[in-house]
């Protein structure tokens, strides 16, 4: 009889131990960008990165000190459609922009993406070739992003999107 008793016993623990491994480990939003990287060695790593890969670079330019920036982390991270669209396509790399380093010599070489504020995209094809500037403000919706516009734009700015082979025959 004693068996009996142990069995919901281990169905419970059974069950927390499987909720518990489904749950996603939290973000870190404090950390999300580096004051001290060495911010264009790293991009250029991005680079050789999206090359070796066939996918574009997306920079996002911001510092822990915004809000919105952390808000366009934490929705693209936790969003698993728009997650898997930006794991496929880009390799991500966050560029710090705050008192302790602002980065300006790289900023000018992406021909002054602070003018939009913070976050603000930007697009490198695999050569580091700026290919778009994205202001963030457009794809907000009330206080968070918009679903929709942030997909059409990691999609509209994929390297498949960019196939100069889809538009020979229009």
């Amino acid at each position: 009889m004693q068996k009996y008793l142990l069995l919901p016993i281990v169905v419970m623990m059974c069950a927390i131990v499987t909720a518990h491994a489904q749950e996603k480990p939290a973000l870190d939003l404090q950390h999300i960008y580096d004051p001290g990287a060495d911010a264009a060695a790293d991009l250029q790593k991005a680079t050789q990165q999206a090359a070796a890969m066939n996918k574009h670079v997306l920079v996002q330019i911001g510092g822990n000190w915004c809000i919105w920036c952390k808000r366009l982390y934490k929705f693209v991270h936790e969003d698993s459609t728009l997650h898997a669209l930006q794991e496929k396509n880009y390799i991500v790399y966050h560029l710090n922009y705050s008192k302790e380093n602002k980065n300006l010599p790289l900023l000018k070489q992406l021909e002054y993406p602070q003018r939009f504020g913070f976050p603000v995209l930007v697009i490198l094809d695999a050569k580091g070739n700026r290919l778009h500037t994205q202001n963030s403000a457009l794809l907000e919706s009330a206080d968070t992003y918009d679903k929709e516009k942030v997909a059409d734009m990691l999609k509209q700015w994929s390297p498949d999107a960019l196939n100069s082979a889809h538009y020979t025959n229009q």
